[in-house]
């Protein structure tokens, strides 16, 4: 059982609280809304019974464009108010299909190279503006602008020209939301194995070298903003989503990531509060072979699962999925692997393999000492996909995590 929960609001001493409704399978407004209803308020009750529940409230595609009707809207705003909750944070990735499908590097699709990317992020802005209450922040995060494999590396060049154009439509839109209402919005990019960002340093160059110099221009040239407004609404309106999962998978000293960050005057929308496999490698040929085979249990068709092997020298092997991993697994060099799997956050050990919830326990610590963000999201949405020993009711396994996350504030 999980331990008592040391706090009963959403809006700790650390930020605003709560987990991410990707969790839940549905690709309409119906399916969404009837998950809503049958989850959050029992949730709530367990976790927050006494104070508002923060939402973070994921939209496919299909299910915007139900919700930006203004009657459909003003439902969903009734039944915030019965239960006593509300949205503060958004996840704008998974575009079309996230259960029950195969999503792999589709879930990238599609990217900031489109106009339907555009679109959507819009969309969901619009629907945000109403949801976000007033004298809150809101953020919505999304794709790390395209996926790394579809491009050849002659042409990242132009392809982020290209999606860092989209992004300052949406800024753009997001300074005309500011201007009218008085609310901040930010958009938070999410940097992912394998996308075309995939970890800070890539995060960082590109924030310099293309968001900002291509920003203020545009903002100049049509929003009619001088330099240094263009560079302010720039840096307020693109934060990053700090998806610890991500970031351990990679093996990045989150320390150094945060102080960049401050270093750098960029801000981060949210703090994505996830888990992700790992295992050491043994030298011995039957014990790797135990960790591979311990591995091998969570090779699953439906999400990516990259892997990052640690090699003797200290340098980094990827690999996109676990199953070219696992082709490959026979390397005497490799001295460990982890790999993008969301796995729950109040298990740390899983026999040969562990989950990287030390990574989790250190960027709380940082966020408790500094604050670097005011959002807080749990991430855990591969529960279908666990192996069968693992799963439990969803709304059961959703209290668990929050009220781990709530005693590691």
């Amino acid at each position: 059982m999980a331990e008592k929960q040391k706090v009963t609001t959403m809006q700790t001493a650390q930020g605003h609280l709560t987990y991410c409704t990707n969790i839940h399978a549905g690709e309409s407004w119906e399916d969404h809304f009837a998950a809503l209803r049958q989850n959050i308020p029992g949730i709530k009750k367990r976790i927050s019974a006494n104070a508002p529940f923060g939402i973070g409230l994921r939209l496919s595609h299909q299910a915007s464009l139900t919700l930006q009707a203004p009657e459909a809207l003003r439902t969903f705003q009734d039944w915030l108010r019965q239960e006593d909750c509300y949205v503060f944070t958004m996840n704008g990735f998974p575009y079309g299909g996230f259960h029950h499908t195969k999503v792999k590097d589709q879930v990238h699709a599609p990217d900031w190279t489109t106009p339907e990317r555009l679109a959507y992020t819009i969309r969901l802005f619009d629907i945000l503006k109403v949801l976000v209450p007033a004298g809150m922040e809101g953020g919505i995060s999304t794709s790390p602008l395209s996926y790394k494999y579809w491009h050849a590396v002659t042409q990242y060049p132009e392809v982020f020209k290209k999606t860092t154009g989209q992004i300052l439509e949406v800024v753009r839109h997001l300074v005309g939301i500011r201007r009218d209402t008085g609310k901040l919005l930010h958009l938070d990019i999410e940097p992912e194995p394998d996308g075309l960002l995939e970890s800070g340093p890539e995060f960082f160059e590109w924030y310099e070298q293309y968001l900002l110099p291509m920003g203020k221009t545009y903002l100049q040239e049509h929003a009619g903003l001088d330099a240094s407004a263009a560079e302010a609404a720039i840096r307020d309106h693109v934060q990053l989503c700090y998806d610890v999962c991500h970031f351990a998978v990679g093996y990045e000293d989150h320390a150094t990531v945060v102080r960049q960050l401050e270093e750098k005057k960029i801000k981060t929308g949210k703090i994505q509060i996830s888990a992700a496999l790992k295992a050491d490698m043994p030298a011995g040929k039957d014990k790797r072979a135990a960790v591979v085979q311990a591995f091998r249990q969570f090779n699953e068709s439906t999400y990516l699962h990259q892997v990052v092997a640690r090699q003797e020298d200290g340098t980094l092997k990827r690999y996109p999925d676990l199953p070219g991993a696992l082709a490959d697994a026979g390397h005497a060099s490799t001295r460990a692997w982890r790999s993008h799997f969301h796995v729950p956050l109040f298990i740390q050990d899983y026999g040969l393999l562990r989950s990287t919830q030390e990574d989790i326990q250190e960027v709380l610590k940082i966020q408790g000492a500094t604050p670097f963000t005011s959002h807080l999201e749990v991430e855990t949405y591969t529960w279908e996909v666990l192996p069968e020993a693992l799963k439990a009711p969803l709304s059961e396994s959703i209290i668990r995590e929050m009220e781990w996350v709530i005693n590691n504030l």
